[in-house]
């Protein structure tokens, strides 16, 4: 009674398609673990370029904690730039002043969107409704000297002058450079800008960008086929800065980052290795670790 009673116990052998569907189902459901995660709470991040250096060097590996500032579901189809509808949690708090933040890159100064589909990091300068200004290289905000990050750096030594236009910057025909620039006023939701025929271009962009379209005709400028004088402001918007201030494209020339295309904020920096080395080439690659840099903390 004992032996055969045991024997029935004994679980039955799955077949191979039971098998199948039993590792699809554990699979799927790590995989949708794994979305929820990457999307809503902490996620990823590479840094492709020298724009925060000292502070982060290209090839660093960061965790992003994308709660804090509202997760949303995958913007791009995964392993394309293919985009797709997406929708943001709310997030816990706003952006502050001196935040290290990752966002959604909103294109060139001339472009409505950006092509391709990319994530950037930069440090927030200033927040909607301050005012910003830079003169030679020192950093104002709302009048007051704006603290430096502590691994600010300058390539050179030499500071372009008040006087020199770069045609690079933003807005589109400001007389402005990256070592002298503004003032100029951060958008606030509510902010009422003032159309004319002289600040048109200085303003097109931005407006198709908050999902509009503008035209200049004949003098006169129509939003939406309407005629307008005036324009009201729908989104809090920040100013994005490099920490490697000569080395770093930015809100200097292309412009104003929506608050709501913030992802998150990097907390830890978990790997480091020089990626100018291919990967095939192993022996290097791993010789390339920067040990002193993993578990660092980014501020």
């Amino acid at each position: 009674m004992t032996k055969q009673k045991s024997e029935k116990e004994r679980p039955e052998k799955l077949s191979f398609k039971e098998k199948t569907i039993h590792f699809l189902k554990e699979t799927g459901t790590i995989l949708l673990i794994f979305l929820v995660l990457n999307s809503f709470v902490i996620a990823s991040f590479e840094v492709p370029t020298g724009s925060m250096e000292k502070e982060i060097l290209p090839g660093d590996f960061l965790l992003v904690n994308k709660f804090v500032f509202g997760g949303t579901t995958p913007r791009t189809i995964p392993f394309t730039d293919v985009k797709i509808p997406y929708f943001k949690l709310p997030a816990l708090w706003k952006v502050e002043r001196g935040d290290v933040i990752v966002f959604a890159f909103p294109g060139m100064r001339d472009e409505v969107e950006a092509e391709p589909f990319a994530y950037y990091l930069k440090r927030a300068i200033a927040i909607a409704g301050d005012t910003l200004q830079i003169i030679n290289r020192i950093v104002y905000v709302n009048g007051k000297v704006s603290e430096p990050p502590r691994n600010i750096n300058f390539n050179s030594g030499l500071i372009k002058p008040p006087n020199y236009a770069d045609p690079r910057i933003f807005p589109k025909g400001a007389p402005y450079n990256e070592d002298n620039y503004g003032p100029i006023r951060i958008p606030k939701k509510g902010d009422v800008i003032k159309l004319n025929p002289d600040n048109f271009e200085q303003w097109e962009i931005f407006i198709k960008r908050e999902g509009h379209d503008i035209i200049l005709k004949d003098g006169k400028i129509f939003v939406d086929g309407v005629e307008r004088n005036e324009y009201t402001v729908e989104r809090d918007y920040v100013f994005g800065m490099g920490d490697n201030r000569d080395n770093s494209l930015d809100s200097r020339f292309w412009g104003f980052i929506p608050e709501k295309d913030v992802v998150g904020t990097p907390l830890i920096l978990y790997w480091s290795w020089n990626p100018d080395i291919p990967l095939w080439d192993i022996g290097n690659k791993l010789a390339s670790i920067r040990f002193n840099r993993i578990g660092k903390i980014v501020k």
